[in-house]
Formats: structure tokens, C-alpha cells, sequence
């Protein structure tokens, strides 16, 4: 939403300010704003692969959404850790097998349906509960393990915002590309009248505005939407790493879960209190 409220501010601050002084419809230059549009298309297209381009695609919805990662998610998520890890330390490992083979039937996991939406969280959830099960892994070994999947994580949900960056710097030499063709167009003209002379050096110099304006007030800012969503939905690997080594290394649960709040971003982060009181409420129920 805010990405829509910032175009209308961009929009308002160029075109709107022009306005005051100028004709919107020398602006109006169908065949610049085709040329510059197919060219950072086929940019984009050429610079990358089928994986960047169809990852890029379907990441792209989700800058005019809000984002899932908040608080009260956060709550739940620490909750239900809370819960298997308690489980574990009263009945023993092999009590949550049931569980993470079949997380959507499980008793444990189906009351957050926010968390069993995400899959990805979930396979990384329950592949190392089923390693910790198995109990031939240390905790070295599993961190290290850990450590690895999360970076390979970290580059593939890094693309679209690195590829929306690579296209915004690329726009602007698309601009005056389409610039230099109307330039050429021009000097092919010099016999007409200085009117029409001036109106199609106008158009040719559309080209580089529209470049420039659609790089860094259009698309730039959607590389920058992904690029904090990506660390958004990141955060909450952090989170489970920590929570399941704290627990391999001996902590109780109360205290493994605490690690994992403490690696929550300050803005989205319970209070200890407050955590607390949460998991004794969802225990007495």
C-alpha cells in the first residue's frame, strides 16, 4: 500500500509540479513510453535466467501487500516452539515423530495455520526436529548445517530484489537511447519550421525523463520493497535456529525460547513479560 502512496507522491512532485507551468500533452509521447518500456522488458528478459525471471514474477504481488511478520506472529511462532519443546523434555524425542511427519495433522502444529501456510518454514522446522529424533547429529554439526541451508536461503530470496536493482539501473540508458532516436529523428528534419522543430525536440527529450523517472520513482523502489521483505521473512529462520541449538544444548524450554525472542528486530520483538504471560495463558487453556 505504501508503494502506491509514494507513486502518487512522485507523480504529484514531477508531473503534477509541471503542470503548473507546462503542457501535460507535450508529455504525451506514445511510442517513447512503448520504446523504453519494451527495452527495460527485454532487459530484463536477456539479463537473466528462467529461475530469476519466473522467482522475480512471483515475488512481485507481494509489494502491495502488507507484511505478515509481526508480533503477534512472532508470539505464536515462539508459543509453539514453547510447546514441542516441552513435549520433548516430558515425554521424550521420540513423542513429536508423529508430529513433524504429519505437521498438518498434528495436535501441535494445526492450532498455528498462519505458521503451516508457510512451507518453507515448515520444512526447515521439522527436517532438523526429524535429525534432532534421530539423534546422530551434534549440535556443532546441526549449527554448522544450519548455517549453510540459511545462507543458500538468503541468495535465492535475494534475486528479485537484485534483479529489479539491476533493471532500475538500466532504465535510464534505455531513456536515452529512445532520447538519441528522437535526436536522429530531429536532424533528419532541420528544413521544417522551428515550431515543429521544437515540439519533436521536446518529444526526443521525453525519452530521457521518462527514463529517469521511471527508474528511480517506479522501479527502484519496488527492488527496495523485496529486498526488506526478504529480510523480513528471514528473520524468522534466525529465530527456530536458535530456539532448537538453545534446546540441544541443555536449556530449557522457557530459556531456548528466549534466545529466539532475543533475535527478533526491536520493532516486532515481545517483551519478556509479556511473552511469558502468553505461554502460561495458552498452557492453562
Amino acid at each position: 500500500m505504501l508503494l502506491l502512496v509514494g507513486y502518487v507522491i512522485i507523480l504529484a512532485a514531477s508531473v503534477g509540479t509541471y503542470a503548473v507551468h507546462g503542457s501535460l500533452a507535450a508529455l504525451w509521447v506514445p511510442m517513447e513510453y512503448l520504446a523504453i518500456f519494451g527495452l527495460m522488458v527485454g532487459g530484463f528478459v536477456a539479463g537473466n535466467g528462467s529461475k530469476a525471471v519466473k522467482a522475480t514474477l512471483a515475488a512481485l504481488p507481494s509489494v502491495l501487500k502488507g507484511s505478515p511478520y509481526n508480533k503477534a506472529y512472532y508470539v505464536d511462532i515462539l508459543a509453539m516452539l514453547f510447546e514441542i519443546l516441552a513435549k520433548v523434555r516430558k515425554e521424550g524425542l521420540m513423542s513429536i515423530e508423529n508430529d513433524i511427519e504429519n505437521p498438518e495433522a498434528s495436535p501441535i502444529f494445526s492450532k498455528y495455520p498462519t505458521f503451516l501456510h508457510d512451507h518453507h518454514a515448515v520444512e526447515f522446522l521439522t527436517d532438523y526436529l526429524r535429525m534432532m529424533v534421530g539423534g546422530n547429529l551434534n549440535a556443532f554439526e546441526i549449527e554448522n548445517l544450519m548455517d549453510i541451508e540459511l545462507e543458500t536461503h538468503h541468495h535465492e530470496a535475494h534475486v528479485p530484489a537484485h534483479v529489479m536493482s539491476k533493471t532500475a539501473d538500466g532504465v535510464p540508458a534505455f531513456g536515452i537511447v529512445v532520447a538519441v532516436m528522437g535526436v536522429v529523428n530531429v536532424m533528419g528534419s532541420v528544413g521544417q519550421p522551428p515550431a515543429v522543430l521544437g515540439k519533436m525536440i521536446g518529444g526526443a527529450l521525453v525519452g530521457t525523463f521518462l527514463g529517469i523517472l521511471l527508474s528511480y520513482g517506479f522501479v527502484a523502489p519496488i527492488a527496495s520493497q523485496l529486498e526488506q521483505k526478504s529480510e523480513e521473512a528471514g528473520k524468522i529462520y534466525q529465530c527456530m535456529k536458535v530456539v532448537l541449538l538453545a534446546s540441544m544444548n541443555g536449556y530449557a524450554p522457557q530459556v531456548a525460547v528466549e534466545f529466539g525472542r532475543k533475535v527478533l528486530y526491536s520493532t516486532d520483538r515481545p517483551q519478556f513479560k509479556e511473552l511469558e504471560e502468553e505461554i502460561k495463558n495458552r498452557k492453562s487453556k
